[in-house]
């Protein structure tokens, strides 16, 4: 039960964090807002990886769950407890932003941007895209073969940094299912509307990585040396 408690604080202080950096930047897509919005995200990623990390793994994201489900790493049960967790703690900080930016629209939450006319589709491709990628790391830099070790939290965070570089100005950046429910819950509108679009690409996004991941990781101990 700790560690689903674990996934909930951590998957709450990543939305909070993150989305909030956002609404105090205006989640404008000026130079400044999106490289302190994407700075905000990674970094509370990496704050959450070593304070959590020991506990649950830190995913406080429904796609990593699911990509560590699909590559043999955790059991079912585990992965619905982790998903209901994350769930909850990102409904409880929409919860919170809603309560301290009542005058403020959007709340941080996710949706579909003006890059290359702003369709579903380019969504689902940038969401789908860069949660495979995002996932990819999470699953090589925690490998207890071939892994980062005590430096995967920051790779990770890193990664994320610069994911949001690449997609605010298409998604505003969820690559999270749970990152992306909690605000669009109390913002309502086209937020709530299209909050399906952050889930359907991540959730495609982290069986894919487990994909790929299996085709290059390590299969043995030995691997490594014959390659």
């Amino acid at each position: 039960m700790k560690k689903y408690i674990a996934e909930a604080v951590g998957t709450f202080v990543l939305t909070f964090l993150g989305c909030g950096a956002a609404v105090s930047l205006s989640c404008g897509t000026d130079t400044a807002s999106v490289v302190g919005t994407a700075i905000a995200f990674g970094l509370a990623v990496v704050a959450m990886a070593y304070t959590i990390g020991g506990i649950s793994g830190c995913h406080i994201n429904p796609a990593i769950t699911l990509g560590c489900l699909a590559s043999g790493r955790m059991s079912a049960k585990d992965a619905v407890g982790y998903w209901c967790g994350q769930i909850i703690g990102g409904i409880i900080a929409g919860a919170v932003l809603a309560g301290i930016y009542c005058c403020t629209s959007g709340l941080g939450a996710n949706g579909i941007g003006e890059g290359c006319g702003g369709s579903v589709v380019t969504a689902l491709i940038v969401e789908t895209v860069l949660t495979c990628l995002f996932v990819l790391v999470v699953l090589g830099t925690t490998d207890s073969k071939v892994g980062a070790g005590n430096f995967a939290g920051l790779a990770i965070g890193l990664s994320l940094i610069l994911i949001h570089l690449v997609g605010i100005h298409f998604t505003g950046t969820s690559v999270n299912p749970a990152r992306s429910l909690g605000p669009a819950i109390f913002a309502g509108g086209e937020a709530l509307a299209n909050v399906w679009v952050f889930f359907v690409g991540p959730l495609i996004g982290g069986v894919l990585a487990a994909g790929i991941w299996k085709v290059i990781g390590p299969c043995c101990g030995c691997c490594k040396k014959e390659d």
